[in-house]
């Protein structure tokens, strides 16, 4: 597998529950129509046929457009669509059992809310790592509390793969966010309760991509 380059992008994901009535599919398409490079499968309260099947779609979507797919926790759907990666959470399968089912070339991505939790994810060979949430958030139901900014510094200062800061995140914050030193970002119900998603990711990939030209830190 390639080295995995985050740097500058939207980290998208789905969430059915908080699209104003939109389907996935219907989701995931703005979302690429405004230009989406990564699309992370996150829907807790599905049955598996279910997310067997649109996952299915959005595989064949995401391939066509030569953009990344990531199945949140469910490693057998990700290998059974033959995605490009898998997020798992503390309370998943662990890093070294699913990287043996894997093999090396599939991401994965692991979430992480502090030190420890990051420093045992790039020693056990993850991909990347997701670092928060940053601000409080209510998209999951078994989150833990916000880590604050103080684990964001953290992580630019000492994590040395590609992480994705994630939870909270609004475009009236996103600037502190990058100020910070965040590279890629994950937005949830800014994109998804968006009116117009489309409009919604490219004001935030722009953003993002002004922040990297600029190499701008606070």
């Amino acid at each position: 597998m390639a080295k995995l380059n985050l740097d500058g992008q939207l980290y998208c994901l789905t969430s059915e529950e908080h699209s104003n009535g939109r389907t996935v599919i219907e989701t995931a398409e703005a979302m690429l129509a405004g230009g989406a490079r990564i699309l992370q499968y996150r829907e807790k309260n599905k049955h598996k046929r279910a997310k067997h099947e649109e996952c299915l779609l959005l595989r064949r979507l995401m391939k066509k457009r030569g953009c990344l797919f990531i199945v949140n926790d469910d490693l057998d759907i990700a290998l059974a669509v033959k995605a490009d990666g898998v997020h798992l959470g503390q309370d998943d399968m662990p890093l070294e059992a699913a990287r043996e089912l894997t093999g090396p070339k599939m991401i994965i991505g692991i979430s992480t809310h502090n030190p420890a939790q990051a420093r045992a994810a790039v020693q056990g060979g993850a991909d990347y790592i997701g670092v928060g949430p940053i601000y409080a958030t209510k998209t999951k139901k078994d989150v833990c509390p916000a880590v604050g900014l103080e684990y964001l510094d953290y992580a630019v200062r000492n994590v040395n793969i590609p992480f994705v800061a994630i939870g909270g995140i609004k475009l009236r914050n996103l600037s502190e966010v990058l100020a910070r030193g965040a590279r890629c970002v994950a937005m949830v119900t800014e994109i998804t309760g968006a009116p117009d998603i489309a409009a919604a990711v490219r004001a935030a990939s722009g953003r993002l991509r002004f922040s990297r030209r600029s190499g701008r830190r606070g």
